[in-house]
C-alpha cells in the first residue's frame, strides 16, 4: 500500500495512567524524522483507566494515535486488537511499564534493515522505584540476558516487552474467524494465553518455525518500572514458579501425540531431579549464604511450577493491577 505507514507502536495498557504517559512522553522525544508512525494504545481496564491521559495525548499525537477500548481484560485479546488496528508495514509492541530512549525506533530499524530481520528483539533494562533493597537490585533479578547486536534470537530470549515484528508475519497467523464484538478480533495472539501469559512465547516459536528471521539489537534498550510491591522475595519466587509453568505449557504446546507425552515424561523426569537437588541446596545455604540459597529457592520455585503444570495447575497473571 502506497499510503502505509512506518511504523505501529501498539501499547496494551492496565490500570497504569502515569506509566503510560510517561511512555507516550518518550515516543513524543523519538529521532524519527524519517519514519512516519502510529501509536495503538488499547485500554484493556474495565473501567478505562487510561481515557484521560489518552484524551490529553490526542491533542499532541492527532492522527497518529488510535486508542481502542477493550473491556474483557485479557492480555492476548488485547494484544490482537493492537495488531489489526495497526496500519504500518512494521510493528513495535513495547509495555505501557517501560521507556525507550531518542533512538530507540532508529536504531531497531537500523538493526532490521543491516540484517534483512522479520523480528528485531532489544534490551529491556530495570529502573528501580525508592526503597527497593539493594540485594535485590545487585542479584540480578529483574535483568534480562543481553547479545551482541546481528546475534540470530531464539525463544529462550524471545518476548514481546521490546520488539519490532513485520506485520505481514503477524497476518498470515490470523485465522480467518471473527470473534465476538466484545472480544474483538482473532489472532495471531492465542486467546487460551490471555489471563496466563506466555502468549509471546507461543507466537515467536510459531514465528520462528515458519522461518522467520529474528535477531538482537543491543542499541535500542527501553527502561521497566520495577515498583517496590515486585521487588519483594515473595513476588521473585512466585514469579519463578509461574514461568517454570509456563515453560512447561509452551513447550508441550509444539509437540503432538506420542512425541508430546514422550517429551512430557522427559521435562517432568528432569524437573523432580533438579527440584530434589535445589531443595537440599537452599537448605544447606539457608544460614551461610542466605543468598545463593535464595537463588536455589527461587530454581526449586521454577521446577515445581513445571511439574504443578503436569496436574492441571496453572496460575493466571493477567486481569489484576499486580
Amino acid at each position: 500500500m502506497a499510503d502505509m505507514l512506518d511504523i505501529s507502536i501498539c501499547i496494551c495498557t492496565f490500570r497504569r495512567p502515569v506509566l503510560l504517559r510517561a511512555l507516550l512522553d518518550a515516543i513524543l522525544q523519538q529521532d524519527i524524522t524519517h519514519l512516519t508512525i502510529q501509536v495503538v494504545v488499547v485500554d484493556n481496564d474495565p473501567a478505562q483507566s487510561a481515557s484521560a491521559v489518552l484524551s490529553e495525548a490526542a491533542s499532541q499525537f492527532g492522527d497518529r494515535l488510535t486508542p481502542v477500548a477493550l473491556t474483557e481484560s485479557n492480555i492476548s485479546l488485547a494484544r490482537n486488537a493492537a495488531v489489526h488496528a495497526a496500519s504500518g508495514e512494521w510493528i513495535v509492541f513495547v509495555d505501557d511499564d517501560e521507556r525507550p530512549e531518542p533512538t530507540w525506533l532508529s536504531q531497531l530499524m537500523n538493526t532490521q534493515q543491516q540484517y534483512s530481520a522479520d523480528l528485531v528483539f532489544a534490551p529491556v533494562l530495570a529502573e528501580y522505584a525508592d526503597g527497593v533493597a539493594n540485594w535485590l537490585k545487585q542479584g540480578g533479578y529483574f535483568d534480562r540476558r543481553r547479545l551482541v547486536t546481528g546475534t540470530t534470537v531464539t525463544e529462550t530470549d524471545a518476548r514481546s516487552g521490546n520488539v519490532l515484528i513485520r506485520r505481514s508475519a503477524l497476518m498470515r497467523l490470523c485465522d480467518d474467524a471473527v470473534s465476538s464484538p466484545n472480544s474483538g478480533p482473532s489472532g495471531p495472539f492465542d486467546a487460551a494465553y490471555g489471563k496466563t501469559g506466555g502468549e509471546d512465547s507461543i507466537l515467536f516459536r510459531q514465528l520462528g518455525a515458519g522461518g522467520a528471521r529474528m535477531v538482537w539489537c543491543d542499541e535500542a534498550p527501553v527502561y521497566e518500572w520495577i515498583p517496590l510491591d515486585r521487588a519483594q522475595p515473595k513476588w521473585l519466587v512466585h514469579r519463578s514458579y509461574r514461568t517454570g509453568q509456563l515453560f512447561m505449557r509452551t513447550e508441550l504446546a509444539m509437540q503432538q501425540g506420542h512425541a508430546r507425552s514422550l517429551r512430557a515424561a522427559y521435562l517432568a523426569s528432569r524437573a523432580l531431579m533438579q527440584l530434589v537437588i535445589a531443595a537440599l541446596l537452599v537448605i544447606i545455604l539457608l544460614v551461610f549464604k542466605p543468598l545463593s540459597s535464595f537463588k536455589w529457592l527461587r530454581i526449586l520455585a521454577s521446577q515445581a511450577g513445571k511439574l504443578s503444570y503436569l496436574f492441571g495447575s496453572l496460575s493466571q497473571a493477567y486481569g489484576s493491577s499486580s
